[in-house]
C-alpha cells in the first residue's frame, strides 16, 4: 500500500468525537499518515495518545504501514493566564512527539483595539518560549501565522524573530527549522522563510482560488508539504463538507497540475519532504 502524508491535521478535534475511531481507520485505510498537531495542553495530550494507539510500526513483511504522530503547541488565540512552557516541555519528550506547534503569532482575530498591542506582545512572548523549547529538544516547529485583515504581515513579524533568534545561535547550520503551516503570505515572505531552511505547507485553500498558483509553481518541490488542516479548509470538490485527512489527496492533485509532475512524483517527493523534516 502507498503512504500520503497529511502533514497538518486535528482527528483529536471535537469535531469528530461522534465516529473519531471509525475516520481514522478509513483514512489510515486509504495509506493516509498524519501529523496529529496540538493547539493547546489538553489537545496536545490527545494527539499523543492517537499517535500511540496508531504508531504506523512496520507490518511483519518489512513495508511501511500508515500512521499517526504528534505535536505539541498552542494557538496563539488559545492563550490563557495559566499557560506554563513546563507543562509542554514534559509533553515533548514523547517518542511520538515529532515537532513543536502549532505555535506563532495570529493577528486575524482583534478583540478591543485598544488592547491588540497587549495581545501581539503576549503572543510574541509565548511564541519565543515555544522556539526556545523546539531548540532544547531539537524537533522542528510548526508555525501558525495569520494576518489581521487589510493590515500588517504578520509574516513580517515571525520572520523577523526567527532571524533574531538565528543570529544569537553561534552555529554554521542553524538548527532552527519547521514549516510555515497553511502557507498563504507573498513570494517574497515565502523566499525568507525557504532562506531560513523553513518548509511551506499547503492546504485545500489551493484548490478553491489561483491566488497562489505562480508561487507553488516557483517554489522548489523539495521544500512544500501537503496537509489539510482538517477538520476544517476541506478542498475542492468537497466544499462545504467536514474535511479528512484523505482530503490531501487532492491537495496533491493540485500541485501535481500546477507543476506539471506526475501525482505519484509530489507524493513520493513531499512524503520524504515530511519524513525529513519530522524525522519519521
Amino acid at each position: 500500500m502507498s503512504i500520503i502524508f497529511d502533514s497538518h491535521c486535528h482527528p483529536q478535534f471535537p469535531q469528530y468525537d461522534s465516529d473519531r475511531e471509525e475516520m481514522i481507520k478509513r483514512n489510515l485505510e486509504k495509506g493516509v499518515s498524519m501529523i496529529a498537531v496540538g493547539a493547546d495542553l489538553e489537545t496536545s495530550k490527545q494527539a499523543i495518545e492517537l499517535a500511540n494507539k496508531y504508531d504506523g510500526s512496520p507490518s511483519p513483511d518489512g513495508f511501511g504501514r500508515a500512521g499517526i504522530w504528534a505535536t505539541v503547541g498552542l494557538h496563539p488565540d488559545d492563550i490563557k493566564d495559566d499557560f506554563k512552557i513546563e507543562d509542554y516541555k514534559i509533553l515533548a519528550t514523547d517518542k511520538k512527539v515529532v515537532a513543536i506547534g502549532e505555535v506563532g503569532l495570529d493577528y486575524y482575530r482583534k478583540e478591543k483595539e485598544q488592547s491588540f498591542d497587549q495581545i501581539k506582545t503576549r503572543q510574541k512572548e509565548i511564541f519565543s518560549q515555544f522556539i526556545d523549547l523546539s531548540l532544547e529538544v531539537n524537533k522542528p516547529l510548526v508555525l501558525h501565522c495569520r494576518s489581521e485583515k487589510g493590515g500588517r504581515s504578520v509574516h513580517v513579524d515571525v520572520i523577523e524573530i526567527l532571524k533574531t533568534v538565528n543570529s544569537k545561535l553561534e552555529t554554521v547550520n542553524s538548527p532552527l527549522c519547521g514549516v510555515a503551516h497553511s502557507f498563504t503570505g507573498s513570494i517574497e515572505e515565502a523566499q525568507k522563510y525557504l532562506d531560513l531552511g523553513f518548509y511551506l505547507g499547503f492546504n485545500g485553500i489551493i484548490t478553491f482560488t489561483k491566488e497562489y498558483d505562480e508561487m507553488i509553481k516557483n517554489i522548489p518541490l523539495d521544500k512544500i508539504l501537503i496537509e489539510t488542516d482538517a477538520p476544517w479548509l476541506t478542498p475542492e470538490p468537497n466544499r462545504g463538507k467536514r474535511n479528512e485527512p484523505s482530503g490531501v489527496f487532492h491537495v496533491a492533485q493540485k500541485i501535481s497540475e500546477l507543476k506539471d509532475e506526475s501525482l505519484e512524483k509530489i507524493i513520493e517527493q513531499t512524503n520524504q519532504n515530511c519524513k525529513e523534516l519530522f524525522k519519521i
